[in-house]
């Protein structure tokens, strides 16, 4: 038998391996690993690298070294004996750096959740926003956004909680429409997820035409995007999004193994049934997390863990943290792009990554064809 990380990469894993291929898996995924610090270290410098450039681009150019000067009396209070115009102060703390943080933050969250997904379902197409959960997620955000519901009771904020209401009763619904005895068919739990999103986005513009509000800001809302970024955004998002991620992360080792038969699964000692309501759960709180705050932003979850997997294998445990990353420099680039491609005219951020994912999903889609999944 050949090479077991060529034969397990994404694209040939099943549902239907040969006990052999199980054994090899298993040995393959051991406790005898060596974290790649090396390459998640690479993988920080080049999100430091992109976060500074789209703080200094824009409609008004900042200098890279102004930007760190900037940032360095701000966050480490180093007097740099630089001077800045007082503009440059409140362009980059109070306009540019919360969307940046926000869009990565909400990056890392969809990538994660869709890597976790795709290694919960062993479907490599698996993601938030095309199971339906991004869009259950939106229903529920909008229902609280555009009623007569407080957004706050008793100072806490509603929107990431009607939100994972939400995005758990859409990813439930798919879950049982396409579960076919013990196995989740990749098609019907994508047509399930398909019909699960126009279902909820049928209900979304229901209730907006039923609230007459005034609609631009909504709809710009559903459409993705960071214009409103603040940081008390970024306050309210994170204790939502930490313990998710970091849920995930530690569940790096048990995925691999939810990729052999969840007979063989249970023999390792995975508690497989609790394993998915807790990843289900993780993944489904950071994904309503994200979409609370910046709307329907899709394909990250799709094209961020599938480069990491092209690149680097299909091993959760180095892949988890890396989509992660990728997810964030995805996700800040594409704000770069919507705000300064017609500027200063904006474009929805989700129209961006629509138009990098889409044809990035027909070549999996493509791809996975031939394959028994």
């Amino acid at each position: 038998m050949g090479n077991p990380m060529k034969e397990h990469n994404v694209t040939e894993i099943s549902a239907n391996h040969s006990p052999h291929s199980d054994a090899s898996l298993a040995r393959e995924y051991g406790s005898n690993f060596s974290y790649p610090w090396r390459r998640i270290s690479g993988g920080l410098v080049a999100l430091t690298i992109i976060s500074i450039l789209s703080v200094s681009l824009g409609s008004v150019h900042i200098p890279s070294t102004a930007v760190l000067e900037i940032l360095s009396n701000k966050v480490f209070f180093i007097d740099t004996h630089y001077t800045w115009p007082t503009s440059w102060e409140t362009i980059i703390w109070d306009l540019r750096l919360p969307r940046i943080v926000l869009a990565g933050t909400v990056g890392m969250a969809l990538a994660m959740s869709g890597a976790s997904y795709q290694g919960l379902f062993r479907n490599p197409l698996a993601d938030p926003y095309l199971i339906g959960v991004a869009s259950g997620a939106g229903l529920g955000a909008s229902i609280v956004m555009l009623s007569s519901i407080p957004i706050y009771v008793a100072g806490l904020n509603l929107l990431p909680i009607s939100a994972f209401m939400g995005g758990i009763i859409a990813i439930t619904s798919a879950f049982l429409i396409a579960r076919q005895y013990d196995q989740i068919p990749l098609t019907g739990l994508i047509l399930a997820g398909v019909a699960i999103a126009s279902f909820c986005g049928a209900a979304t513009s229901l209730i907006m035409l039923k609230s007459n509000p005034e609609l631009r800001p909504i709809l710009s809302w559903l459409l993705g995007g960071f214009i409103n970024a603040q940081w008390k955004n970024i306050a309210i998002i994170l204790p939502y999004v930490v313990p998710s991620i970091a849920v995930i992360l530690i569940h790096g080792r048990i995925l691999n193994l939810l990729h052999l038969e969840e007979k063989q699964a249970k023999q390792l000692g995975v508690h497989v049934e609790r394993t998915k309501l807790i990843l289900i759960l993780s993944s489904t709180l950071a994904t309503a997390a994200a979409v609370s705050f910046c709307g329907l932003i899709g394909f990250v979850g799709l094209v961020s863990p599938h480069l990491v997997r092209l690149v680097w294998g299909n091993d959760y445990r180095f892949l988890l943290p890396m989509s992660g990353i990728v997810g964030a420099i995805f996700l800040i680039s594409a704000d770069l792009l919507a705000r300064t491609v017609i500027s200063p005219t904006e474009i929805p951020v989700g129209l961006i990554t629509a138009f990098v994912g889409a044809p990035f999903f027909l070549y999996l889609l493509k791809r996975n064809r031939r394959i028994s999944i």
